[in-house]
């Protein structure tokens, strides 16, 4: 059945081979919806990596998946020295003047031709979705288009989020939707005129079948791994993670080997070459079946707004060990009894050393993810949700 109106979702960037859980997301959710009748557009870049921002996908209108694609060219000004400066004091937290704030949004990628789309042809769009805040056309293009921009955040408790830029954005758009409860915490707290909001979650699919055994011969693994997926960057806390795993399985003597799926190239230290396994970029059933054959997902990023991860590895049977710098993290963690939550390194090495040495203890643990997964990452329930959110919107706007 036919939905009101034309949607439009505006991720950063979109198709085969990005990585990222927010462009994941938003592509999910515009696929599902797409499926229930509602006409949708994909408004993105022509980039797939987030660093370089170069063309990888050809400009212009495709149709993919049941929704119209168009692709932008990104602007990006090299070398980036102004917002690697202000960067530097905005991580210290440091006090930023407007100026310096807006010159450092300015000085990383821009898409002119999406915001001149989005000035010719906002004004045919039911609703226009933006994820994440963090980028300029999620900034510029929800505050252009005011009432009927919807936010989706991906909010994290960073120092980013408290500059006063993003103030006017949170608080001017007609909607802002969250992933989790402690996300929505975290902005009401940040942002105290919030626009209108409401929680409608994240989903994640869940895998017909898995082949763990068949994964570990594939790629010539034994014994007891633990996985990691994601991108391989110091925002997600990547160094940090294969220094601590590093010192840990060294100075404990244990039988672990760190397995690595994501973007980007990792340099592992010689004396780990034989304990990290890089795998780069996999396809999902390939991703799948790792998380059924790790002995536990390692999730280190003090950042989360929801974190798929965890869920498709709580699908998969598997043990989540996290960091609980994220409060999300440790919030799913609690409401699931599922996975255990580290606060420094000698915690996230007891973490290591139960999992070597308790496995199947480890195993007992992880079977309640499953059943929490399936509750708190339906795709269903999250579209009927949104469905509500937009059919509200617009009987309110009648």
């Amino acid at each position: 059945m036919a939905r009101p109106g034309r949607l439009a979702f505006v991720p950063a960037r979109y198709g085969p081979g990005v990585v990222g859980g927010a462009e994941a997301m938003l592509g999910e959710i515009a696929r599902g919806l797409a499926g229930r009748g509602w006409d949708v557009d994909v408004l993105t870049t022509t980039a797939r990596d987030h660093f370089s921002w170069a063309a990888e996908f050809p400009a212009g209108v495709t149709r993919e998946d049941g929704v119209t694609v168009h692709r932008f060219p990104a602007v990006v000004d090299t070398p980036r020295r102004v917002r690697a400066a202000i960067n530097a004091a905005i991580v210290a937290r440091q006090p930023i003047a407007a100026a310096d704030q807006m010159a450092w949004l300015n000085d990383d990628m821009r898409v002119p031709e999406l915001f001149d789309h989005l000035l010719e042809h906002g004004d045919g769009y039911r609703a226009v979705v933006f994820a994440p805040y963090l980028f300029w056309p999620a900034y510029v293009g929800a505050q252009l288009l005011g009432e009927r921009a919807v936010l989706v955040p991906c909010l994290h408790d960073e120092p980013e989020a408290r500059l006063e830029i993003f103030r006017p954005l949170f608080e001017s758009v007609g909607r802002v939707w969250f992933l989790s409860e402690p996300e929505r915490d975290l902005a009401r707290t940040i942002f105290p005129a919030l626009a209108e909001h409401r929680v409608v979650g994240s989903g994640v699919r869940v895998p017909d079948r898995y082949d763990p055994e068949g994964f570990r011969a594939r790629h010539g693994i034994d014994g007891p791994f633990v996985l990691y997926v994601g991108r391989r960057e110091r925002n997600k806390n990547w160094d940090h993670l294969l220094d601590t795993f590093g010192r840990a399985v060294t100075r404990s003597s244990m039988p672990l080997s760190l397995v690595s799926i994501g973007s980007s190239e990792i340099s592992v230290p010689n004396a780990l070459t034989d304990r990290v396994i890089d795998l780069g970029v996999v396809t999902d059933a390939e991703r799948d079946d790792a998380f059924a054959a790790a002995d536990a997902y390692v999730q280190p990023s003090a950042y989360e707004s929801f974190s798929r991860t965890m869920m498709e590895a709580w699908l998969a049977g598997t043990l989540v060990i996290a960091n609980g710098a994220a409060a999300v993290s440790r919030w799913h963690c609690e409401r699931s009894d599922a996975g255990l939550v580290y606060d420094d390194d000698a915690e996230f090495e007891e973490c290591l050393r139960f999992v070597a040495e308790a496995p199947e203890a480890a195993r007992a643990i992880a079977k309640a993810g499953r059943s929490y997964a399936i509750e708190a990452a339906s795709w269903v329930t999250v579209l009927d949700t949104i469905e509500a959110d937009l059919t509200a919107a617009v009987s309110s706007e009648r």
